[in-house]
């Protein structure tokens, strides 16, 4: 194995079989602190690319298991166009039994091909990328969604893992600053390690560990469910007479009654109406699809515009693209800091005829 920096290969020259290099999770962590601004940025712009069309982003495949019902592996294929023009694969698994034991539930690599020839150039440890790209895009929704309404000052975190984590980094990165947090979730360890964490990051005003979905939800203008739930567990529409904003990240949190109450807003209509999401759910009983507002390009571009006397609930199913946008991000910055860990002969039959 060698570090050293790849280059781009110009347009005119011929096709090369370009060399394969391992990120490791330290380096990705790396090239992300502190530049959490100019992720948002990039999510954006890669909704936008996705809203133009220049993106494919074909439905996730779930690989499920009979005698591990409560686990799956995702795979998630993409294709990016614009200046990144880039190919891949995200390959995340979800074992929540891994908690209990003392390890993170989400395991992930990133594949990035090569736009002109196919070949794999990168294996990316994933879980920080895809928590990063999820909290970009939580942090971009926050603050698109709650233009032209009173700006949240109290946030509320149902589920306190991994995910939940990145999304307040990113919103404290962005400029947020909240007068009160609250914290609910079902493990009381994970809830006072994460009150823990808030407390040592600074987080403004006082944080508060709810013993109820219904206390926390109640007392936030801003509520982020990151939780492994896979049923809605919340269904009395009347929690939400506040009408708050909602990131709705896990997807799967809300009853079809709290949806169909709700102004929606997903990243891919499509992507969002399956695997049983609540959006899913609320379309199987309605039969229609008019509950949807749009998507979050829509907002972006002004041809949907939010409501300030609704409750307002974002879903984002992930998308692919998103993963790739980041990951190549990641992917040039190291290779710019020159300590790009490249494996030698990783391709060895590259002689069509011995």
């Amino acid at each position: 194995m060698s570090e050293r920096s790849a280059t781009a290969r110009p347009a005119s020259a011929a096709a090369t079989v370009p060399p394969f290099a391992v990120i490791s999770g330290a380096q990705v962590q790396q090239a992300i602190q502190g530049r959490e601004a100019s992720i948002v940025d990039l999510v954006e712009a890669t909704y936008r690319l996705h809203g133009e069309g220049d993106s494919v982003n074909p439905p996730s495949y779930f690989l499920r298991f009979p005698d591990r019902p409560a686990s799956r592996i995702i795979a998630l294929p993409a294709s990016l166009g614009g200046q990144t023009r880039v190919d891949g694969l995200k390959w995340i698994s979800s074992f929540p039994a891994n908690v209990p034991a003392g390890i993170p539930r989400a395991s992930a690599v990133l594949i990035l091909n090569d736009h002109d020839t196919g070949y794999p150039f990168a294996c990316l440890e994933s879980s920080i990328i895809s928590a990063t790209r999820t909290a970009a895009s939580a942090a971009l929704a926050a603050d698109r969604l709650s233009r032209g309404r009173p700006r949240p000052t109290r946030v509320g975190f149902l589920g306190t893992g991994l995910i939940a984590r990145y999304i307040h980094t990113f919103l404290a990165a962005t400029g947020w600053a909240f007068e009160q947090t609250g914290v609910h979730d079902l493990a009381a360890d994970s809830a006072a390690g994460f009150r823990t964490y808030l407390e040592q990051s600074n987080a403004t005003g006082p944080v508060t560990v709810h013993d109820s979905a219904e206390a926390l939800i109640r007392s936030s203008d801003l509520v982020v469910f990151a939780t492994t739930a896979g049923r809605p567990h919340v269904s009395d529409a009347s929690w939400f007479d506040h009408h708050p904003l909602v990131l709705h990240i896990s997807l799967r949190d809300l009853a079809p009654e709290i949806i169909l109450d709700a102004v929606n807003i997903v990243d891919d209509i499509e992507h969002c109406l399956q695997a049983d999401t609540s959006p899913h759910l609320a379309e199987q009983r309605t039969g229609s699809r008019a509950f949807l507002a749009g998507t979050l390009d829509d907002v972006l571009a002004g041809r949907v515009r939010v409501p300030t006397d609704r409750t307002v609930v974002f879903s984002p199913f992930g998308l692919g693209v998103l993963d790739l946008a980041v990951g190549k991000y990641v992917h040039d910055e190291v290779s710019r800091s020159g300590h790009l860990h490249v494996i030698d002969d990783f391709f060895h039959e590259l002689r069509r005829h011995g």
